[in-house]
């Protein structure tokens, strides 16, 4: 399992600003520390099944305003409204909001989920990432996100690249990062590379021989390890050596995660974003080409690849000098653009590839937001309604599912649960959430979804 971070901008305060490396250094080989063996114990019990079915997950940190984006009200009063216009799309009937143009010209390439209900009030990324809900009782150990209980069903399509990729930044205060492996344990932690991605996992003028040598030295002080180690934690890490050799020695990941190997081309079409500001006022970083390295991902073997895009918690109110910070308008006219590019380029890029049958795009965010514009001119957190899209898997797309009432406050037709959206992801795997289980701590059964949800019959 491999968690991949962006560098953390300078004088960001929404990264952490670690400066340090998780990737298996050859150096520490020669002293039996392999750090990449012990975060990438989690396929022993994995099967790797042939189909190449994977997921990328789109994180909109914070919550975008739904109202904003696709389930626009021009009609209601105007501190509902906002500032923006619908505009409709490639699909008569539908209707998204005219700051997002590319996207409205693939309409039917997307399924929009307008009355996702059951969300936390909170910001927090466990519901996101795992679709159980935070304050529901939760088995000893937690809820395992989506990816590692993914990775523990199925392993990765390639032998050498991990069965989960996050490509998240994380949070020192940490109710963004995500929520890790729950009950399935350390065996599924995401594995968290740090520094400049390429370097790390390439052998730097070391040969094949002496990473040999290196590596027969860490077998023999593991052996010592092992027989001296009265819990029995050394055990059964051969295979994760094993698989960490196979990373090093390996091109397959590496070239993954080197966008020099791509066009040029592909590489401008999803942007970088302007460079003046690639930084928002929250300090989150956009990172438009991490949905590139996403596709990339998946095309040599991931499951699941998932990362947060920037951050949309806005509130508004006024900066230091008096001045408006966070408004609406102000914050959307910066992300949208970018965000309308990105998406709509992996989108496009799935399909010319023929990966669209068998790769699965979500995007959404934690919850809605409050349908009246606040005196801050922001909006606030809405629980009671949040929005969805998702593309590929080979699902009916060109559709909308479920509605709201005028106001974008309440779902008025079709309510979809995060359990819906989780059994469908599970259902585009080849997974049927409604037969298969995992154990928790205690041994006992799990389903993968909850309340027993089935996949959106609208999509499926």
């Amino acid at each position: 399992m491999l968690t991949l971070l962006g560098r953390p901008y300078p004088g960001s305060s929404f990264c952490d600003g670690l400066s340090r490396r998780n990737f298996l250094k050859i150096g520490s080989l020669a002293l039996g520390g392999l750090t990449l063996p012990s975060l990438l114990k989690a396929e022993s019990d994995a099967g790797i099944r042939r189909s190449n079915k994977s997921i990328i997950m789109i994180y909109l940190v914070g919550g975008p305003p739904h109202q904003d984006m696709i389930d626009l009200k021009p009609y209601a009063p105007k501190e509902v409204a906002g500032p923006w216009r619908p505009i409709h799309t490639n699909v008569p009937g539908m209707e998204i909001c005219e700051a997002l143009p590319k996207l409205a010209q693939m309409g039917d390439k997307l399924a929009i989920v307008r009355s996702l209900v059951g969300n936390q009030a909170d910001h927090d990324a466990i519901q996101v990432f795992t679709g159980f809900h935070p304050r529901k009782p939760k088995p000893s150990g937690g809820w395992p996100q989506f990816g590692s209980a993914v990775a523990k069903m199925t392993g990765s399509a390639s032998g050498t690249t991990p069965p989960y990729v996050s490509l998240c930044y994380t949070c020192t205060h940490g109710p963004y990062n995500e929520p890790g492996p729950g009950f399935l344990g350390a065996a599924q932690s995401p594995f968290r590379p740090m520094g400049p991605t390429r370097a790390d996992m390439v052998l730097n003028g070391v040969t094949l021989e002496r990473l040999g040598d290196r590596h027969s030295l860490m077998k023999s002080l593991d052996q010592f390890k092992r027989d001296a180690d009265a819990t029995r934690m050394m055990h059964g890490m051969d295979h994760f050596a094993e698989q960490a050799m196979g990373l090093l020695t390996s091109s397959k990941l590496a070239e993954a995660l080197d966008l020099s190997k791509e066009d040029p081309r592909t590489v401008a079409r999803y942007g970088t974003g302007n460079p003046n500001i690639m930084i928002d006022s929250n300090g989150a970083p956009r990172v438009p080409q991490s949905l590139l390295v996403a596709r990339r991902l998946v095309e040599a073997g991931a499951r699941v690849v998932t990362l947060n895009y920037s951050k949309w918690d806005w509130h508004g109110g006024t900066n230091a000098e008096g001045r408006a910070n966070n408004s609406i308008f102000l914050r959307e006219q910066e992300d949208f653009p970018i965000f309308d590019q990105c998406v709509s380029a992996l989108i496009e890029d799935l399909h010319e590839r023929g990966l669209d049958k068998d790769c699965t795009v979500l995007i959404a965010g934690e919850f809605g937001r409050t349908p009246k514009i606040s005196a801050q001119v922001g909006r606030d957190h809405w629980p009671q309604v949040n929005c969805a899209i998702m593309a590929g898997g080979g699902m009916k797309t060109g559709q909308v599912i479920g509605s709201t009432d005028r106001l974008a406050g309440e779902a008025a037709s079709r309510p979809v649960t995060w359990g819906e959206i989780y059994a469908t992801l599970y259902h585009n795997l080849g997974i049927d959430s409604s037969a298969i289980t995992i154990q928790d701590n205690n041994g006992r059964p799990q389903y993968l979804v909850e309340d027993s949800a089935r996949p959106i019959r609208e999509l499926v």
